[in-house]
């Protein structure tokens, strides 16, 4: 164990030093001419001149070097009550001749191709076989709509598809096939060929001379070699949401990323080569590409592939039916899925019938984490549950608990302190510096370390508008929060979400916080809505655990009292409903804008990434009647 403080410093002072010492761990074809290239800044490139092969690294020199036979992948899919063990010879054997195949149709070096996949191995196999040839990958979560399937598909350019003929959810089956076909139809960008993986729950209709079979692709394929590529080419496009509408392709590049990734896994997650690791997300995030596929990988764990829910895969046990079975040393989720757990099976009785004793750590990322719900793990897992914060443009986490280099005491409701690499500052509208303790914006002071995005595909331009230009020599994060006295993080929302309630700046973070230290409250989202008076108030709502039958006015007048006591009486907390359920994207995040756009009668889009259009009229109505009469 180092000490965190020494190497903190040694990555910020000397950080060309101290990321040529991780590169170490990485097998290149050509050694790099520089680690740090700041000639075009603040566009900077690590490790220009390198060659390398990321799918090399992450399963040709584990076969070389003698672990061939260890597991690499576990497929384990309660929606088709199918399990599956894929070794690292099995992956490179599979991976080679699907890489093969591409080759044979024409797909080469700088190619985008579009991956539009559910969990399943397959998937990883084609993501793992552009990386082979040097073609670029994007991953579309499999089941967004062909609209912006079709969006996705002119933005990056590809002329070539891997689909499935379905995915599948609890209770119903997606045809991805027609959103597929609906999407190409919508495009501009010509589709000149989709390789369709067919499953048993929903066959589908193969169009001649476009779409071909999975199997037939690869019958009589060739293997390929892993070619090697410039650490500063890209290796994949993943698109998050914007402000504009527009796609915003974030780039990740070839040496950097695997650097970082490698780096991480045993630093920050403490896990070792061999070890059983599970992030349970989609790789259509980029929690999933990370650390369901790259990092894992990169670093000789066993990877778990997961195709099923946190609870109704059969109940909210599942994810410890999953530790127990696989014996997963490190897990890493979103907070919603705990919650949903927490909601379903509020005193962990589910927890008791499964030995999760081989678990040493819990991670949680992807939105805030309430200190209830943090507090609620600990109590029932019995392991530190971490929390730690992170972006897709980032890859991996600006701050967390560096387990691997020294544990901190947990703080619920921070993300610890900054990772290595990370000169995290906060900021007042000017750019100035704030002291401990004081709520500002976020930001990065450049350069960002290796694996985080060097451009947005095709908009260098808007990389630099939204990201670099309000803080000369900064990246702004585009969250606000705190560093405490003791260094610690405090992530507390999006800078939209500080409002301003009578000429004080307030985090909904710390609102939502007071109203899941609720007994009775499962989850919650507080958002501000505009006032005549005050200029904004915060509006709550708040869901509440399956077991509670107390009478809501009860609950109702609980909850602004805690609020009130928490936060003071500045925070003039008074409008709050009790709801069944919050919109949420398909990640898991609540979606806090839109419901303050409905609240204050705004024009509204649907979110392209919600889970549940349906829910948009229910919260509707609640907030009109909760509104009514204010």
């Amino acid at each position: 164990m180092s000490d965190y403080h020494s190497i903190f410093q040694h990555s910020i002072q000397s950080p060309q030093a101290f990321w040529q010492k991780a590169a170490e761990d990485i097998v290149w074809q050509k050694p790099f001419e520089c680690v740090l290239d700041t000639t075009e800044a603040p566009f900077y490139r690590w490790f220009r001149g390198g060659m390398l092969n990321t799918c090399d690294n992450m399963v040709d020199r584990h076969v070389r070097e003698g672990f061939g036979a260890q597991a690499a992948i576990i497929y384990d899919s309660p929606l088709t009550e199918v399990q599956k063990t894929i070794s690292y010879q099995q992956l490179q054997n599979d991976v080679a001749i699907l890489a093969g195949a591409l080759k044979a149709q024409g797909v080469k070096k700088g190619d985008r191709v579009i991956i539009y996949m559910p969990m399943v191995p397959e998937a990883v196999y084609a993501m793992l076989a552009c990386a082979r040839i040097g073609a670029v990958h994007s991953v579309v979560f499999g089941g967004f709509s062909a609209k912006e399937l079709a969006s996705r598909i002119d933005n990056s350019g590809a002329a070539f598809i891997f689909s499935a003929s379905c995915g599948l959810e609890p209770g119903r089956v997606i045809n991805y096939k027609q959103l597929l076909d609906d999407a190409i139809d919508i495009a501009t960008q010509p589709v000149n060929n989709c390789v369709i993986l067919q499953r048993p729950q929903a066959p589908c209709t193969l169009i001649a001379e476009r779409d071909i079979d999975w199997q037939e692709f690869i019958r009589n394929a060739q293997p390929a070699e892993c070619e090697p590529v410039a650490a500063t080419d890209p290796l994949y496009i993943l698109y998050t949401s914007g402000t504009t509408g527009k796609p915003k392709g974030i780039v990740r590049d070839n040496g950097g990323h695997a650097v970082a990734m490698r780096w991480t896994m045993k630093n920050l997650y403490n896990v070792s080569p061999g070890e059983v690791y599970w992030a349970a997300s989609d790789i259509g995030w980029v929690v999933g590409h990370s650390y369901i596929v790259y990092a894992p990988l990169l670093n000789r764990n066993t990877t778990i592939l997961y195709e099923g829910k946190p609870v109704g895969t059969p109940d909210a046990g599942a994810f410890w039916r999953v530790i127990s079975e696989h014996k997963v040393s490190a897990m890493f989720t979103a907070p919603t899925a705990l919650r949903a757990i927490k909601k379903e099976d509020p005193h962990g009785e589910l927890v008791k019938q499964y030995d999760i004793s081989c678990l040493k750590n819990q991670f949680l990322a992807g939105e805030r984490s309430d200190p209830d719900t943090i507090a609620w793990a600990q109590t029932h897992l019995k392991v530190p549950v971490i929390d730690h914060w992170w972006q897709t443009e980032t890859a991996w986490a600006i701050a967390t608990n560096p387990l691997g280099i020294e544990e901190f005491p947990i703080k619920p409701g921070s993300a610890t302190l900054p990772a290595p690499g990370y000169h995290l500052q906060v900021l007042d509208s000017d750019g100035t510096p704030l002291p401990a303790d004081t709520l500002g914006n976020l930001a990065v002071k450049l350069p960002l370390p290796p694996g985080t995005f060097p451009t947005i595909w095709g908009d260098q331009q808007r990389m630099y508008d939204n990201y670099l230009a309000t803080y000369p020599g900064y990246y702004l994060t585009g969250d606000s929060g705190i560093i405490d006295s003791d260094g610690y993080v405090h992530v507390m929302s999006r800078i939209d979400d500080v409002i301003n309630v009578a000429a004080h700046r307030l985090s909904t973070g710390q609102m939502e916080e007071s109203l899941c230290r609720h007994p009775d409250v499962a989850e919650a989202a507080v958002f501000g809505i505009a006032d005549d008076f005050k200029g904004e108030l915060p509006l709550g709502l708040a869901i509440l655990n399956n077991n509670c039958h107390r009478p809501h006015d009860e609950i109702l007048r609980e909850l602004i009292a805690g609020v009130r006591n928490d936060i003071g009486a500045v925070a003039s907390f008074k409008l709050v409903a009790i709801v069944a359920r919050l919109p949420k994207t398909r990640s898991g995040k609540i979606l806090r804008a839109t419901m303050r756009k409905i609240a204050n009668q705004e024009e509204y889009a649907m979110p392209a990434t919600i889970d549940d259009p349906e829910i948009l009229p229910e919260i509707e109505q609640v907030l009109a009647e909760l509104l009514k009469n204010r």
